[in-house]
């Protein structure tokens, strides 16, 4: 949390944004409502529309954040109404979480909606939400929406002075293939066993159960990366619980001190949310502690039970991942990282071809690329980085994955930015440089995807010309990078790997 980087203090901006647009919607909210619950609602609101819309584009945050009550309100009002009737709550309440991880396949904005139906669902049995009470509720959402909006596109919009975060497309698949059907499926059964095991554990805060095994399957694609997910959730909830028993307990619930802390705990979500998860999640259960401070019902044994239903969440999960439509972290890391290198072979060969003076020949969307896919793999390698794993073979095969990978990237986009230098062209050694560099790509890659040959590129010409020095520097140590790659990419993942 503390050591992790922070490029254009993009995680301390949007901490700072939440904690001004939580602020707002909840004190709008309780003006509006004099409410503790609604006021509740609203800083619950806020809070996801700020954290769960990703666009890319600013507007199209927009928009994304004024189809929420679409999915909302109706969530809202079918959980009252269901609220005495618990076997028709239960199946729809699992209902909602098949569609909410269904809509994910239509890119940030189908997770977003998917989230914020979810927890509307969540939030009713949090309150305890009967039909005669949706109407401040609703004033609340509205409220909420409309203040956390006021504050991200209006008064505090930094994101307009600074490029769209790019994000990988999903893999093409079909049916039960493709990512978000699978894990449809995969986190149902999971939230379907929670449920039932979390009645018998307690059939009133049953609901913290699916909770848990619902958000272990956000942003996850294997089962090591889920397996890792719910461990690290339960650590984080273990911690929290230890704070919220030494500062909640205490507090009975005054509101001043409580407010304040739970500002401290929303600027925590925020900041820490991609670094650390087990952060993340240790201000998630003080935040929870403190709430139910405020609603008067905050106790010990309560904490306790808090505890016991995330075990349970990250127990089913992990049976989930193991037995319903399983994707070994092998296969997904392979995935991600033989996307990697095809765009490092797209970025080399239009850099390649810009080089050899094809003026329409452009590598920069594919340098953008670069860095989220990058990023993915990372995600994905991290069970085997994890050091509680016991697979030592396969974690010194991850950090050479990601040492290469890391240069391969690092020296495509020097290419890149040599190849938009004019004199840097024409260079007969160029040629050699190219073909060593797609000779190694074309090991690791399917023949279906192998790139053009050197020749093919037009660097033919038999001049030599001072700029291109940079240009073969870059195509020199992106081949030993490639070639680094063959070693643990391609041997079987559980042997020891070769020393040379």
């Amino acid at each position: 949390m503390f050591a992790a980087p922070d490029p254009g203090r993009v995680r301390l901006r949007s901490s700072a944004r939440a904690v001004l647009g939580v602020g707002l919607a909840v004190t709008v909210s309780h003006l509006a409502t004099g409410s503790v619950g609604a006021s509740i609602a609203g800083g619950l609101t806020a809070l996801l529309a700020l954290f769960t819309v990703t666009d890319a584009l600013v507007r199209d945050q927009a928009v994304t954040t004024a189809w929420l009550p679409a999915v909302g309100v109706p969530v809202l009002a079918l959980a009252t109404v269901l609220h005495g009737l618990p076997v028709a709550r239960d199946a729809a309440f699992l209902g909602v979480v098949f569609a909410g991880v269904y809509a994910r396949r239509w890119g940030p904005r189908g997770q977003a909606l998917g989230i914020f139906g979810f927890m509307m669902f969540f939030m009713a049995q949090f309150l305890h939400a009967v039909p005669e009470g949706l109407a401040p509720l609703y004033t609340a959402m509205a409220l909420a929406l409309v203040s956390s909006s006021l504050v991200r596109f209006g008064l505090w919009c930094w994101e307009r002075r600074l490029p769209p975060v790019i994000a990988p497309a999903p893999a093409a698949a079909r049916g039960l293939e493709r990512p978000t059907t699978r894990q449809a499926f995969q986190n149902t059964f999971a939230c379907a066993l929670a449920l039932g095991v979390g009645h018998l554990v307690s059939d009133e805060r049953w609901y913290w159960a699916v909770g848990t095994a619902w958000w272990i399957f956000v942003n996850t694609a294997s089962r090591g990366e889920t397996l890792v997910r719910g461990f690290r959730r339960v650590v984080g909830t273990v911690a929290g619980i230890a704070v919220g028993l030494v500062v909640a307990v205490p507090l009975h619930g005054a509101p001043a001190p409580t407010a304040v802390l739970v500002a401290l705990c929303v600027f925590g979500i925020f900041y820490t949310a991609a670094p650390s998860y087990s952060w993340m999640m240790f201000f998630v259960t003080v935040m929870a502690s403190l709430l139910y401070g405020l609603l008067g019902v905050l106790h010990p044994g309560l904490l306790l039970l808090r505890f016991e239903q995330t075990l349970v969440g990250a127990a089913a999960s992990a049976l989930a991942v193991a037995l319903v439509l399983p994707v070994t972290t092998h296969a997904a890391t392979d995935a991600w990282i033989r996307r990697a290198v095809l765009a490092v072979r797209h970025c080399t060969a239009e850099s390649a071809r810009r080089l050899a003076g094809e003026a329409s020949a452009d590598p920069a969307p594919y340098v953008a690329e670069l860095e989220p896919l990058l990023a993915r793999v990372r995600i994905s390698l991290a069970p085997l980085l994890h050091p509680l794993s016991p697979l030592r073979a396969r974690k010194e095969r991850a950090r050479q994955v990601t040492a290469h990978l890391d240069e391969c990237v690092r020296q495509a986009r020097g290419l890149a930015e040599v190849a938009a230098d004019p004199d840097a062209s024409h260079d007969a050694r160029l040629i050699a440089a190219c073909q060593r560099v797609e000779a190694a790509l074309r090991a690791l890659l399917p023949a279906a995807e192998a790139p053009a040959t050197a020749a093919e590129l037009g660097l033919a010409a038999p001049q030599h010309h001072p700029g291109a020095e940079r240009a073969l520097a870059h195509l020199h140590d992106l081949e030993r990078a490639v070639a680094g790659l063959a070693g643990p990419v391609l041997s079987s993942p559980r042997s020891p790997l070769s020393e040379a």
